[in-house]
């Protein structure tokens, strides 16, 4: 920098122009030629433009999955309840658990010797595939040849909170983006006018793991999920305060653009233009989001097949709302539905009690999801998942070593299962299996980072190569540090 330029610089300019900034802004500094030596691009695998971060994006390879919808079963339900139909496990019903299904393994809650748990539901086969499904899902039972069973899932997590990270940001610790955040960042949005990525909760709790599994961690912010409701205005403080009308609160935004404009002319940071972006998505979400989760726009017909009651907050009305945004091109819906941690230390987690009454909430909504997405053309460009975050024991919980009043299962990372429908999913098939009695995934095991992987390619994306520069270097969803993540290339249609 020559005398005369270092002169016109004040005060206030010096204060503004930081380390970072000179180092991303510097042509010939060394942090930004290493950068782009060994990412091609020192701001990330992609070029985003910061004054439309959500403008949609062409993948590496054509998508068979456009978007995504993530039902989510906080809590992580029984495998044994639902899917994994094991006769040998009813056989050892009551009798003391085997010494060798306890050594080396790692409970929340088991002490001593447990005793074994049959399934405490009738099993039946539907459909074609002839798929496995207890008598607790009656109107999924219908719709089994739609959909594709991953019986041998595995984690490494045994507690809610780090299973819960590593399902939805592939990593047990807090900083990584969601795979929704991960989505929207490659895919962008086809709806400028909501976000990209949108959460729904019902059950009364959110996530152990709390706001972070739809975080976006180390990406740009624009990419979040941004969590809405289906009681009363879909987003806090959405609507206009009271007496400002909205042509003042056009003028009002005018006048913050201009001033955002100007720090960034003068700054040069990107994230003040994403900041102008999110500004203007906001004003037009006042309009095109209660619209959006307007339920009663929706037929009867459509009420009676999901069992929904517009003005509640509750699993059927979020899939109905699902099936909405996934119309108006929102690309990661994400829902959370909590109380399935059926554990058997009171009634509400008992697995005749509190888990069966899960089942109900679930299963009428869920199903009318597939339904309506199938009828409407949606299902096959769009990819559904169900399930928890690890299974559960194929024995009794005993906490505290004693024989508890109500029925539950401690939880299992061993084994447990899955569904997924659409994008490009292979319909009525099971893939994968655990042993005997449903304990350890034994074939075809598919880990978390392979469900990642499998479902980024679904979106048109290589796994191994769909990074973003963060901490000095190429950082991804699928796991860096252990080799061996693969596609399930077994599932895919």
């Amino acid at each position: 920098m020559n005398p005369e330029n270092f002169a016109q610089l004040t005060q206030a300019g010096l204060q503004q122009i930081t380390r970072r900034h000179f180092l991303t802004r510097c042509s010939t500094g060394l942090g930004a030629m290493w950068l782009a030596g060994a990412t091609g691009n020192a701001f990330g695998a992609l070029k985003k433009d910061p004054a439309n971060p959500l403008a949609p994006s062409m993948p590496a390879f054509a998508p068979k999955a456009k978007r995504v919808i993530y039902l989510h079963m906080s809590g992580a339900p029984s495998q044994h309840e639902l899917f994994d139909y094991k006769p040998e496990l009813q056989k050892l019903n009551g009798k003391e658990c085997p010494k060798e299904f306890l050594e080396g393994k790692q409970f929340a809650f088991i002490q001593g010797v447990p005793k074994m748990l049959g399934p405490q539901f009738d099993f039946k086969q539907h459909g074609q595939s002839g798929a496995w499904v207890s008598d607790r899902l009656p109107h999924f039972s219908s719709v089994v040849d739609d959909v594709c069973f991953i019986k041998s899932m595995y984690t490494d997590q045994f507690n809610h909170a780090p299973a819960q990270l590593l399902l939805h940001t592939g990593s047990q610790n807090l900083g990584a983006p969601s795979i929704g955040s991960w989505a929207t960042y490659g895919l962008g949005s086809e709806n400028q006018n909501l976000p990209g990525f949108i959460v729904l909760t019902s059950g009364g709790n959110n996530p152990d793991a709390g706001k972070s599994i739809w975080g976006a961690g180390y990406l740009p912010s624009v990419y979040q999920g941004v969590q809405c409701r289906s009681k009363g205005d879909p987003v806090l403080y959405l609507g206009d305060p009271a007496g400002i009308p909205r042509d003042l609160r056009r003028r009002s935004l005018d006048a913050l653009d201009a001033l955002n404009q100007e720090i960034s002319a003068d700054v040069g940071d990107p994230e003040t233009v994403t900041r102008i972006a999110q500004y203007e998505m906001a004003f037009r979400m006042q309009m095109h989001a209660t619209d959006a989760f307007d339920l009663k726009q929706e037929s009867i017909t459509s009420h009676m097949l999901y069992g929904t009651e517009p003005g509640k907050e509750s699993f059927a009305n979020n899939c109905l709302l699902a099936r909405r945004l996934a119309e108006r091109g929102v690309r990661y819906i994400q829902l959370f539905h909590s109380g399935w941690d059926s554990h058997g230390s009171s009634a509400k987690e008992a697995l005749n009690k509190g888990f069966s009454d899960r089942c109900g909430e679930v299963d009428q909504a869920m199903t009318a999801l597939l339904i309506d997405l199938k009828q409407r053309g949606l299902l096959e460009d769009t990819l559904v998942v169900w399930g928890g975050e690890f299974g559960r024991t194929p024995m009794q919980e005993n906490r505290g070593g004693t024989e508890m009043a109500f029925i539950g299962r401690d939880h299992n990372p061993g084994g447990f299962t899955i569904w997924m429908a659409g994008g490009g999913v292979k319909a009525g098939m099971t893939y994968g299996e655990t042993d005997p009695i449903g304990y350890e995934a034994m074939k075809d095991k598919v880990s978390v980072h392979d469900l990642h992987a499998t479902m980024l390619n679904l979106m048109g994306f290589d796994h191994e190569k769909f990074t973003y520069t963060s901490q000095g270097a190429p950082q991804r969803l699928t796991n860096i540090t252990k080799p061996g993540t693969k596609i399930v290339h077994g599932i895919l249609g």
